[in-house]
């Protein structure tokens, strides 16, 4: 029998982050252990007059991959990724890892050569995202290895899982439209001034936002959301900021990340664990070096670092900054084949002023 919870995560998916319409296209992506909510969103797909195309893939398929694939592999871009980026109305994605760090045995090397392969669909997707031409989401579905980082039974993980996502409320939709009043409030307030300066421990840097767009991340994009965003002035950035919480990169633990900005380029970066790899990304291509995004998390349902950034950057008192490509609609230039974020903790002395108005103190909106 199917979890109730389930089935309302799929049709908060379905109904309230792609608004899947009668005829629409609709990619439903995901591994094998995500079955029963993919199985679920068909359903809801169905249901909404949509037209579900699944792409299932196998357990241990990335890893098979990378160790077997020749260059020109490397190189070649499936027609269905090309068709879901650039013509596909909806896609609705689903991350159920098995094992979160099976890719930690590819070499840095060749990740970035897929990921300069599949540039321009990460890039076509963002365009037609900007232009209303693409709704898209991401979500999880719980598994025991996202229920291991976060140091918790699979049940226990279920619960909180399915809790920061609102799926066990009588009305998700409505709990979701509700959400989204505080979110968009704050995404408004935020909006029209010229700088933000972040200070925490370890952290003082700050970021031009003139004439750049706020967005209120209230769950079309990601479940479970909560967030507002935008994409800083490519040379603005300035300063040193200590990223606090673990993250899980491309299949490797990075740990204890600072970076020194300078001209809003990155030119020193290290890191406690996974520093190797963390400057193999920041050298994919020239954007990687740049700033892409300054988010800041406002779902305190939220209450825990788990290594996922999905979940993780969505904390309630914490900033979040992505090197590599923006989003088009906040405003950003920044192109990459890299969009990459990073948590820090304002939950213990850190503060956020906006124009020197204080907006956020030791975790806590003041506006």
């Amino acid at each position: 029998m199917r979890d109730p919870r389930v089935q309302n995560l799929a049709r908060i998916l379905v109904a309230y982050s792609t608004r899947v319409r009668e005829g629409d296209t609709c990619v439903i992506e995901g591994p094998t252990a995500g079955e029963p909510l993919m199985s679920a969103v068909y359903e809801e797909v169905l249901k909404a007059g949509g037209h579900p195309v699944v792409a299932m893939s196998m357990e241990g398929q990335l890893p098979s991959f990378f160790e077997h694939a020749s260059q020109a592999q490397l190189e070649w871009v499936s027609p269905l990724a090309t068709w879901a980026a650039e013509e596909a109305d909806c896609r609705i994605a689903v991350g159920a890892d098995t094992n979160t760090r099976e890719l930690s045995g590819v070499s840095p090397d060749l990740q970035t050569k897929r990921r300069a392969a599949t540039r321009h669909l990460l890039e076509a997707a963002m365009r037609r995202t900007a232009e209303g031409r693409h709704r898209w989401v991401y979500t999880l579905f719980p598994t025991s290895a996202y229920a291991a980082d976060a140091e918790m039974s699979l049940s226990d993980f279920e619960d909180f899982y399915f809790r920061a996502c609102l799926a066990d409320d009588a009305d998700p939709l409505g709990a979701w439209q509700r959400a989204s009043v505080e979110c968009r409030r704050l995404a408004e307030w935020a909006e029209g001034h010229e700088e933000v300066h972040v200070t925490a421990p370890g952290t003082d840097i700050r970021l031009g936002i003139a004439g750049r767009k706020f967005i209120a991340a209230d769950g079309e994009h990601n479940m479970p959301d909560g967030e507002i965003f935008t994409a800083p002035i490519e040379d603005s950035v300035e300063g040193e900021v200590a990223f606090d919480l673990p993250a899980m990169i491309g299949g490797r633990q990075v740990t204890g990340v600072r970076m020194r900005l300078e001209g809003g380029r990155v030119i020193d970066a290290s890191a406690e664990r996974g520093e190797d790899y963390l400057v193999s990304l920041l050298d994919t291509d020239e954007g990687a070096r740049r700033l892409g995004e300054l988010g800041i998390g406002t779902n305190y349902g939220i209450d825990r670092g788990t290594t996922d950034v999905l979940l993780d950057e969505k904390i309630g008192g914490t900033v979040h900054m992505a090197v590599g490509a923006s989003y088009p609609e906040c405003g950003g230039r920044n192109e990459s084949a890299v969009h990459t974020d990073l948590v820090c903790d304002l939950r213990q002395g850190g503060r956020i002023e906006v124009d020197g108005e204080r907006f956020q103190e030791n975790g806590r909106f003041l506006v």
